[in-house]
């Protein structure tokens, strides 16, 4: 029982309130510093235009208006194509992009860490490799793929290049890591099949893994254009569409930054609905051996 006091006793000693008031003020800083240029857009998109081209420009508006999501709605009345129409590609192709790179690339990573096949280190380390091309250097290999197999000009030209990202691949090989092989053998030996197995025992157990994912995935989608492979009007997305709002000018200055917030808006309501979840299966997930 001494042992115990004067185990917390010393704990409360060797902490330092400076130490700890620091660290908040630290992360207080950081914290602010990170979220102004979101601020920042929401305070564009309800400015005036006089207040947009003010000089030097003011951080804050003084008169907030209405009147920029209005023409912004205006202008989506006058496209010939329902604007309903781009909202749909862009839902329907970030849904099916992220679904399936999140169950491809979830089946791949528990083949690779729990089937040792022959061969399967040397596909990890091709997998690792490929994380240091960038977009733009696969941009041309990508369009030459999607001609050749005829999906210029639909939404697979963006759907299936998005099933192959190799980093939902490293990510999801990193977390079952984690499961141990016990927990697997139990099931299989309960008589659950391979897919079974992987649906009911692995994915649970990688939750927080598919998680972050789904919110990489998903903002990646997002904010595609689909412009490179993507000719029919009826077929291009609402990033696209909005984008082309941004180019009017000086006129159209208010509207763009409309636009603009509503196309950060659904990421972050995103986040902000799967952040609490991330956490705390980050903290309870899986079964140490």
């Amino acid at each position: 029982m001494k042992k115990k006091f004067r185990r917390i006793r010393t704990r409360r000693l060797n902490r330092s309130l400076g130490g700890d008031i620091f660290n908040i003020v630290i992360i207080t800083i950081f914290g602010i510093f990170m979220v102004l240029p979101l601020i920042y857009a929401i305070m564009q998109a309800f400015k005036p235009l006089d207040e947009i081209y003010m000089f030097p420009p003011r951080f804050y508006v003084v008169n907030p208006t209405l009147d920029n999501f209005t023409d912004l709605f205006l202008l989506m009345a006058q496209s010939w194509v329902p604007f309903t129409r781009y909202i749909f590609n862009t839902l329907f192709i970030t849904a099916a992009g992220t679904l399936g790179h999140v169950v491809i690339a979830s089946m791949a990573a528990f083949v690779l860490e729990k089937h040792k096949f022959p061969g399967s280190k040397a596909f990890f380390t091709m997998v690792v490799t490929s994380l240091m091309f960038s977009g733009a250097v696969t941009a041309i290999p990508n369009y030459l793929t999607m001609a050749r197999l005829g999906f210029l000009d639909s939404y697979l030209a963006l759907i299936i290049p998005a099933f192959g990202y190799s980093l939902g691949l490293f990510l999801m090989k990193q977390f079952m890591v984690t499961i141990p092989d016990s927990l697997l053998e139990s099931a299989r030996m309960d008589g659950a099949g391979e897919f079974r197995t992987f649906w009911k025992i692995a994915m649970p157990c990688v939750k927080p893994g598919w998680l972050t994912l789904i919110i990489f995935c998903f903002q990646s989608l997002w904010g595609q254009t689909g412009s490179t492979f993507i000719y029919s009007e009826e077929l291009k997305t609402l990033p696209y569409a909005l984008n082309q709002i941004l180019l009017g000018g000086f006129a159209r200055a208010g509207a763009g930054a409309a636009a603009i917030l509503l196309i950060m808006i659904v990421p972050i309501v995103l986040f902000m609905a799967t952040e609490s979840s991330v956490i705390q299966t980050m903290a309870t997930s899986g079964i140490k051996e």
